[in-house]
């Protein structure tokens, strides 16, 4: 996975085209892989193998042959063993729970993934990009992950008895526990809904509280799906030329609500589903535009600031000077 290229998947109207290479629409140059985009600054995806899928290759390869292992129908040793010190037994298997976890490297083979800070959408840029929107369904899905700060799947698999414009929430399936979950949602986001979904029912869109909330927009009716979401996101962009993705909208609600003095962290917390509060408190910190603003504005404010008249020297009268130079 280090040395190999990652596969190029075709779309399948190009397939059953005979396109056998993917295409772009026309006057759209095609981004150099692993160049940062010149919008939003994030890179694009290279050619090979990010660091953490190929951790995530290596835990789940390790885990198959340690169950082919107590079977006794695999190897007889594993081809991806732990660490010399991990060999006896679990991670943390002594820890005191009033100290920290301290890192623990699993496998002998496992690279460390870099821990990246997670960007979020300028404000200037989100209002571009709800503008580029053409659709009441796509302005309401924005709004529906803006707004609540869910995952995208979750709001995905939204019923149409879920959403409860009296009581301002949406109710959602945690990724994780699988429990039902009602999240406060924007007035903003019940108004779009509601718009999208007088419209959708009026074009023949299956209506039932126990169907989709999220349907496709064209025949034969079908409910969206994430892979359509997200081509949806990355035609809204085309114009743009950024590349946010659909998780960096719940990056940047866990950044706005974090950022509210008046929000405890621990209702954030409760909202984005987090099991450790350490991970809510990542988007405390600052954000790198609102870094690089502040530092403007500083910058600014030094420049304006006067010099301070410097002193006569020894033997020259003050008021004399200020007299000869028309200084107040």
């Amino acid at each position: 996975m280090q040395m190999a290229d990652k596969p190029v998947r075709v779309h399948w109207r190009h397939k059953a085209k005979g396109i056998t290479a993917p295409t772009r629409p026309p006057g759209v140059a095609s981004p150099v892989p692993g160049t940062p985009n010149p919008v939003t600054g994030k890179p694009t995806p290279g050619l090979k193998y990010a660091a953490s899928t190929r951790a995530h290759a290596e835990t789940v390869l390790r885990s198959f042959y340690d169950f082919q292992l107590e079977e006794g129908t695999g190897p007889l040793l594993n081809p991806f063993p732990l660490v010399r010190s991990r060999r006896g037994g679990r991670a943390h298997a002594h820890h005191h729970p009033g100290e920290p976890f301290a890192p623990v490297r699993q496998g002998r083979y496992r690279r460390r993934a870099v821990r990246r800070v997670p960007r979020r959408i300028p404000d200037a840029m989100f209002d571009a990009l709800f503008a580029a929107l053409k659709y009441y369904r796509d302005r309401a899905l924005l709004s529906s992950w803006m707004s609540p700060g869910g995952r995208a799947d979750e709001l995905l698999s939204s019923r149409q008895r879920d959403p409860d414009p009296g009581q301002q929430v949406i109710t959602v399936v945690r990724k994780g526990s699988r429990k039902q979950q009602a999240l406060p949602a924007a007035p903003d986001t019940f108004v779009w809904l509601r718009l999208y979904q007088e419209g959708a029912w009026r074009a023949g869109i299956p209506r039932g509280a126990g169907l989709s909330l999220w349907w496709t927009l064209r025949r034969p009716w079908r409910p969206l799906n994430y892979h359509e979401a997200r081509a949806m996101m990355i035609r809204a962009q085309a114009l743009l030329g950024s590349n946010w993705t659909l998780h960096d909208l719940r990056h940047t609600a866990a950044y706005r609500m974090a950022r509210d003095p008046e929000l405890p962290l621990t209702h954030v917390q409760w909202v984005l589903d987090h099991a450790h509060l350490s991970t809510t408190q990542i988007y405390v910190a600052a954000g790198l535009e609102e870094i690089v603003e502040e530092l403007l504005a500083y910058h600014a404010r030094r420049a304006s600031q006067a010099a301070p008249a410097p002193l006569p020297a020894a033997g020259y009268d003050p008021a004399s000077i200020d007299v000869l130079f028309d200084r107040p």
